[in-house]
């Protein structure tokens, strides 16, 4: 307020001034004095409008000065307050105040736009933002270690990961849910995809969320079976134990029979034979049932793994050596390559030679009696893009139908006919238990690829 009255001031003075100016001369013509005073009077009120032009120009200039600093964010270049003039260092001073909160404002901006994308860039959910052209502003690394890439720039570049996946980038609208299936790297991801649509400056844009919920998936499904086999082995167990041993009871009792005269035992031999081989009957297939309980229960009671850290090829050596009679029996061809030679993993050996163990010799058995050409099985061991040890277990048998295909880690299900149904799943749970997976690809009449990623 102060300046502002001390402008008013100067420019009432200098109006004042060249009023009075004007008045006397006015007055002197009128009077008829002579002209030489007169044109003296001129040449003052000349350069009186012209000393007022130039202040209010000045004036005009100082705030165009201060506007074009504000539109050029020049906010670290302060006005000058040494001017003799106390009004103007008053003024100064106000436009530096001014530039001072501007720049406050703005840094405060610029750290919250920091902290938001340093917040989207590190969380562990993919982020990736488009426009109506699939022209990508915003995709985090969440998303790029999804995608495999280190650059996004249109989300048409996915579609050579899978088609699938950006039909439903397309296809969603806000609040839109989608499940697509991923495979990379000879792993299998299950991508949940969720979308918004925004609006910012008339321009419309996507926002969507993609993250890998296998690992959720597959833990919720063992445990539905889990559950479910609880319950199943408890009922039947209760059900079978009592039963087993009354008719070992009764096979005990129809043995001691068997030795009896007629004239003690009215009951004929041959009769008492035929009760004594159905009890049999019943007490063998009681125990056959109890023991294929019991291997059903081994799904819901693996120990935690103890990890330690361990050569890669001495994991994998014992297996092979185990097997290879086995193989050479069958005409199999069974090898063995881990590269680099120094790759080591965190893992429990004895769980890990279970699942080993189990993949292998279904590789093996896997080859019809008229398979034509040689047989092989391989175990190859290496390490992906992200640092993770990948062991392959690849036949070129008769392969898996895709119906059976999407079925083998179900509990129960087998496609041999001796076969338990718990081999791969329990493969499957052990893998979980060490923070990795199991996937599997095949060909009908090519083979089969089982990948253990650890």
């Amino acid at each position: 307020m102060a300046s502002n009255k001390g402008v008013q001031y100067r420019l009432w003075v200098r109006v004042g001034a060249l009023a009075i100016t004007l008045l006397t001369q006015y007055h002197l013509v009128y009077q008829g004095n002579s002209w030489i005073t007169v044109l003296i009077l001129l040449g003052l009120t000349a350069i009186q409008v012209v000393s007022l032009v130039q202040y209010l120009d000045r004036n005009t200039r100082e705030v165009l000065d201060f506007l074009h600093s504000l539109k050029m964010d020049e906010v670290n270049a302060p006005f000058s307050t040494d001017d003799k003039d106390p009004t103007r260092q008053e003024l100064y001073t106000a436009f530096n105040e001014v530039l001072a909160m501007v720049k406050e404002v703005r840094t405060a901006r610029d750290e919250q736009y920091q902290y938001l994308k340093n917040i989207v860039h590190h969380v562990g959910i993919g982020l990736i933002t488009f426009d109506a052209r699939g022209d990508v502003q915003i995709v985090n690394t969440a998303a790029r270690k999804l995608f495999g890439r280190s650059e996004l720039r249109n989300i048409r570049e996915l579609e050579m990961l899978n088609p699938a996946l950006v039909e439903s980038l397309r296809r969603l609208k806000t609040g839109g849910r989608d499940l697509v299936r991923l495979e990379r790297e000879g792993d299998v991801e299950q991508l949940s995809v969720y979308a918004i649509e925004l609006t910012l400056r008339g321009k419309e844009f996507k926002l969507v969320s993609v993250q890998n919920i296998r690992s959720e998936l597959e833990e919720k499904e063992m445990e539905a079976w889990q559950n479910l086999i609880r319950v199943l082995t408890h009922e039947i167990m209760n059900s079978v134990t009592p039963i087993s041993s009354l008719a070992g009871t009764v096979r005990g009792e129809l043995e001691g029979q068997l030795t009896n005269d007629l004239e003690v035992n009215p009951i004929p031999n041959d009769e008492i034979e035929d009760l004594f081989q159905a009890v049999d009957t019943i007490q063998r297939r009681s125990e056959g049932l109890i023991r294929f309980v019991q291997d059903f229960r081994n799904l819901t009671h693996i120990p935690q793994p103890n990890k330690t850290r361990i050569e890669v090829r001495e994991l994998l050596q014992p297996t092979v050596m185990l097997l290879q009679p086995e193989a050479e029996a069958k005409g199999v061809n069974l090898s063995l390559s881990v590269d680099p030679e120094t790759l080591s993993v965190m893992a429990d050996s004895e769980l890990i030679d279970q699942v080993l163990i189990n993949l292998v010799k279904n590789a093996i058995q896997a080859f019809d009696e008229d398979h034509e050409g040689v047989k092989e099985v391989a175990l190859t061991a290496t390490e992906d893009s992200r640092g993770r040890v990948l062991v392959h277990i690849k036949d070129n048998g008769v392969g898996i139908e895709e119906d059976a295909l999407s079925k083998i880690f179900i509990p129960f299900f087998t496609t041999k006919k001796q076969g338990s149904g718990i081999g791969l799943s329990l493969s499957r749970q052990i893998m979980r238990q060490h923070g990795g997976n199991i996937s599997v690809k095949s060909v009908v009449n090519e083979g089969t690829e089982f990948t253990l990623k650890i």
